[in-house]
């Protein structure tokens, strides 16, 4: 003790250090909606990548995404805001595919999301040539992405935190292929033993604290608990209300224990709130969205330096009295494929269609009477993704199908593992694996034509159909008569020139008598079909060993 005395001579005090020795100090808990495993367990962390879309044809107009990809780590908001400084206000959509993580870092990555106003979806996306890691990629130029792929639903996961950041986008999207998942929330609580240094002073036999600093701090250990806590409940349940979600979510996370997951159904997840709509990545990724007017938020246009090819078509000068035929360099002949569903949520009984994609020619409607002839008196829908073709080959291809009774929409088909434009692929059985994407899906030109041809014709909100004027009219317009169109179709195609395209919205459609209702191909091919009374003709059981059997992963 060190004596001190006051100027004024009437108070003694003394100054003392005392070290406290081992004190335990409070608990604090970390949170992670994650199975009992480690940051490593989930593997690598989170990485932004902005990526613009590789789709053959989309240049010098494309659309651009941020790939979010890996566990959800206490570090990961700190990235993305870096992510989003770097694209200076560009609101684009976020493609997520994630195990999970930590709670609290998922809770700011999903107000960061809604703070930015962003679209989210549940989505891989496939690097095409220089891949996000490789060092010798060129640097990036700011709010240009130099990384290119595509991106898609089948194998992407959101499990776990991974639901909290996707509350927070505006529009918010998973589809039937890729998968969500919830359980109960991991709280691991952290004991610390400290030692602190005391100053103090004593005044009229009192002592008063003048500082307090720590001086050693040791781990005493940890344990976890698997269930939530109140005040967790309770902060989830308030920014699940904050996101405009449901709290449906938060009772299937209460219910469903930490060691397991409960993966949430596309209907149940709508209902919820959880995902505004039941479409999939391609709604905010697909090339067509560059192709509207106005274009998308997240379409960029990148002209081509002088000198180099531009791989586009331009439009033609001037209209032609011939039957038009429209080719693109990046479509070939129309072909057809018989195609299955695959998803956990009809299996084994799930519902089958005729994928016809390409460009309409003479040899159309003979390709598709040869395939029908193969599945003898079965009616299966089919779904086709034009750009328009030959017009007496799109005439001669409706034809048939009013003939054989078929449905038809349009959307495009993803194929799972095999697929049919690859030589060293054959389909088992002569039957595909696919999806059908409504928000790919177009009909341009002479495609409309062949569409009018179906008993039910669906084009979905997310699909593009497109007119414009052609010859041949006076048989067009028996054509439509007898296909029970009526004139308002004929008449908005003569309202366009040759050189141009006009998009019909979908009550212009229905109201024009080309489609018969507002629905989209899930209509025909969405995998709960098959579970209505009476069953669509169109599902077919397979054997449980055909069903377990492992569709190669598309990459």
């Amino acid at each position: 003790m060190v004596p001190w005395r006051r100027l004024n001579g009437q108070t003694w005090w003394m100054l003392g250090v005392i070290c406290l020795a081992s004190f335990l100090g409070t608990e604090h808990a970390a949170f992670a909606a994650n199975t009992k495993k480690s940051a490593s367990d989930l593997g690598p962390t989170m990485r932004f990548v902005v990526v613009r879309s590789s789709a053959p044809g989309c240049e010098p107009t494309c659309p651009e995404w941020i790939s979010a990809e890996g566990s959800i780590e206490a570090g990961t908001p700190a990235l993305f805001k870096r992510t989003l400084k770097v694209l200076g206000g560009r609101k684009l959509p976020v493609v997520v595919d994630s195990p999970g993580g930590n709670v609290e870092a998922a809770l700011a990555l999903g107000r960061l999301i809604r703070k930015n106003k962003l679209d989210i979806a549940v989505g891989k996306t496939g690097f095409t040539g220089c891949q996000p890691d490789a060092k010798a990629c060129k640097e990036k130029d700011g709010k240009r992405a130099r990384d290119f792929g595509n991106a898609y639903a089948d194998g992407a996961i959101c499990n776990s935190a991974c639901p909290l950041m996707l509350a927070g986008g505006i529009r918010r999207v998973v589809g039937q292929w890729a998968h969500l998942g919830v359980h109960q929330i991991t709280t691991t609580y952290i004991r610390t033993k400290l030692q602190y240094r005391t100053t103090y002073r004593v005044v009229r036999g009192k002592k008063k604290i003048v500082d307090k600093k720590v001086i050693s701090r040791k781990n005493a250990g940890s344990y976890k608990t698997y269930e939530m806590s109140k005040a967790v409940e309770k902060r989830l349940a308030a920014y699940l209300r904050e996101m405009g979600v449901g709290l449906g979510v938060l009772e299937a996370m209460k219910e469903t224990p930490a060691s397991s997951i409960q993966q949430l159904a596309p209907y149940d997840m709508l209902q919820a709130k959880l995902v505004t709509s039941l479409d999939a990545v391609d709604l905010l990724t697909a090339p067509t969205l560059c192709k509207t007017d106005p274009v998308a938020a997240n379409c960029r246009e990148i002209p081509a330096p002088a000198g180099d090819v531009v791989a586009y078509a331009k439009p033609a000068a001037a209209a032609s009295a011939e039957p038009e035929t429209v080719r693109r360099a990046d479509v070939g002949d129309m072909r057809f494929v018989l195609v299955r569903g695959r998803s956990f949520l009809c299996d084994p009984n799930c519902p089958e269609w005729i994928s016809a994609e390409g460009t309409i020619s003479a040899q159309t409607p003979e390709r598709l009477r040869q395939l029908l002839d193969t599945i003898g008196d079965r009616r299966l829908p089919v779904v086709i993704n034009s750009p328009g073709g030959d017009v007496l080959g799109a005439v001669a291809a409706g034809r048939l199908i009013r003939e054989r009774k078929l449905d038809v929409a349009v959307a495009r088909t993803d194929f799972i593992g095999c697929e049919p434009d690859k030589a060293d692929c054959t389909a088992e059985d002569g039957v595909y694996v696919g999806l059908t994407i409504d928000a790919s899906g177009e009909c341009g030109a002479a495609c409309p034509i062949m569409l009018a041809g179906g008993v039910r014709r669906l084009v979905g909100p997310r699909a593009q159909l497109t007119v414009h004027s052609m010859g041949l009219e006076q048989r067009v317009k028996t054509y439509l008569k007898d296909m029970a169109v009526g004139p308002g179709l004929l008449v908005a195609m003569r309202s366009v020139p040759a050189s141009r395209h006009r998009r019909l919205e979908p009550d212009m459609m229905l109201k024009v008598g080309l489609t018969t209702g507002l629905e989209s191909a899930d209509e025909f091919t969405g995998p709960t079909i098959c579970k209505s009374e009476p069953m669509p003709e169109n599902c077919r059981m397979v054997s449980t060993s055909e069903v377990q059997a492992d569709a190669p992963m598309k990459l």
